[in-house]
């Protein structure tokens, strides 16, 4: 008896199988999110045009305060005024975006750092050359940023269905990346041509995409099944309860402390390139451009079922190229090698984003969130202070090296303890 056949139906003359050939493989960004969402595609654009002008005034202010003390520490320290508040009120922001309307809370937070940039182009115009007061102004920006951020993150899962979120945080580190490359490089141009208030003012009109694709999303309360109030202490605890959602921070830590060896750059282009600053430019740029690869050559990760398994061998892969960068004394072998750590940074990330999206409640979502941003700003400056710390006692080659074996072996370790996290499946997930 032969075969049995694939069942047809009749549609005028022609007979039309209804055994559908099988999807070709997907190289690039799935960009299903932009299409089948329209809010969503409003809200990535606004926050691609956003990105872009926030990396511009970040240069800028970096600039003037150097322009003004002529002190590399003063302008140093425009990073340190932007990362407490961030690891101080991200936290807060999270259990915020947990209480009231995220899109309100998403509004006021943007609102306020287009009124703060505002305030830069204002100051810039009338000639006001105060180092403090642009502290002041970053300082104040970072906690819009805090609030903004889990609000942001949280809506995400309101306006797509499950199988999508994967892509549309493929689409958002896009963003991300594109804004980190694009937005210096422009700021710095702009600067050179037009002065600082140029580079504010534009930041000032980039707000208005994101504001206007916001105020165009529906109320976004979250759902809420206890208290009004949302704690910080709350989310911490559900966390505490949650292994395969602890396993994506841990995760992050083993790549982000142990093997992240930005701060030795600046030596390492000089001592085993025999480079200068552009030198240094191109070891920065590096993973970044790899990280902004890993956004748009995506399409494959939609095939992957098991999303432990591709953070714990992304974290291993990032781990090995930055070990091997640190035996490397060819210029465009260790650039190669820092694109595929950027590369294999951007894919455990798109995996992390989407278990928490996926696998918490809607009212946990933004505390989770916060403590996102929390690891995120946190964990490479303690890695920065790691490695020059390993370096300054032995070498940067023992630093580097040595930062990405252990992180392989602290991800290995890891992968060896936490067997739920390997088995996590996208299609039954738990937290």
């Amino acid at each position: 008896m032969g075969a049995p056949r694939a069942p047809v139906r009749h549609h005028g003359r022609r007979r039309v199988s209804e055994v559908q050939a099988p999807e070709r493989p997907r190289v690039f960004a799935d960009l299903t999110p932009l299409r089948t969402s329209v809010h969503y595609r409003r809200l990535w654009l606004g926050n691609s045009v956003t990105w872009v002008g926030q990396g511009m005034t970040t240069l800028a202010v970096s600039l003037q305060v150097y322009a003004i003390t002529r002190s590399t520490f003063s302008a140093g320290l425009v990073g340190l005024f932007a990362l407490i508040p961030l690891v101080v009120f991200g936290l807060y922001g999270g259990a915020i975006a947990d209480t009231v309307d995220r899109r309100k809370l998403g509004l006021a937070s943007a609102g306020g750092s287009a009124v703060l940039s505002a305030a830069l182009a204002a100051a810039a115009f009338a000639g006001f050359r105060n180092v403090w007061f642009l502290y002041g102004i970053v300082a104040l920006q970072a906690v819009c940023a805090a609030l903004n951020a889990p609000a942001r993150s949280s809506m995400i899962p309101r306006l797509l269905p499950p199988e999508q979120l994967r892509a549309a945080n493929a689409l958002n580190a896009m963003t991300t990346t594109f804004g980190t490359l694009v937005g210096p490089s422009l700021g710095g141009l702009i600067v050179g041509l037009a002065g600082y208030q140029a580079a504010y003012t534009i930041d000032v009109l980039a707000f208005a995409a994101s504001l206007y694709a916001m105020w165009r999303l529906p109320k976004m309360l979250p759902d809420r099944t206890g208290a009004k109030r949302a704690s910080v202490l709350d989310g911490l605890r559900f966390l505490a309860t949650r292994p395969n959602l602890r396993m994506t921070f841990f995760s992050d830590f083993c790549a982000m402390i142990l093997a992240h060896p930005r701060a030795l750059f600046p030596a390492v282009a000089v001592l085993w390139f025999g480079g200068d600053a552009g030198t240094t430019g191109l070891l920065v740029a590096a993973p970044a451009f790899g990280a902004l690869l890993g956004g748009v050559l995506s399409g494959w990760q939609g095939r992957i079922r098991h999303h432990g398994q591709a953070i714990l061998l992304s974290v291993a892969a990032w781990g090995t190229a930055i070990a091997a960068f640190g035996l490397t004394r060819n210029l465009w072998l260790g650039l190669l090698l820092l694109a595929v750590a950027g590369y294999a940074d951007t894919v455990s990330m798109i995996f992390r984003n989407t278990m928490m999206q996926v696998a918490a409640p809607d009212e946990m979502r933004g505390r989770l969130q916060g403590v996102f941003i929390v690891v995120v700003a946190g964990g490479p400056r303690l890695g920065d202070f790691l490695a020059g710390s390993v370096a300054d006692l032995t070498s940067p080659a023992v630093a580097v090296t040595g930062g990405g074996l252990a992180c392989v072996l602290a991800i290995g370790l890891l992968a060896l303890y936490a067997k739920g996290f390997r088995r996590y499946d996208a299609e039954n997930p738990t937290a």
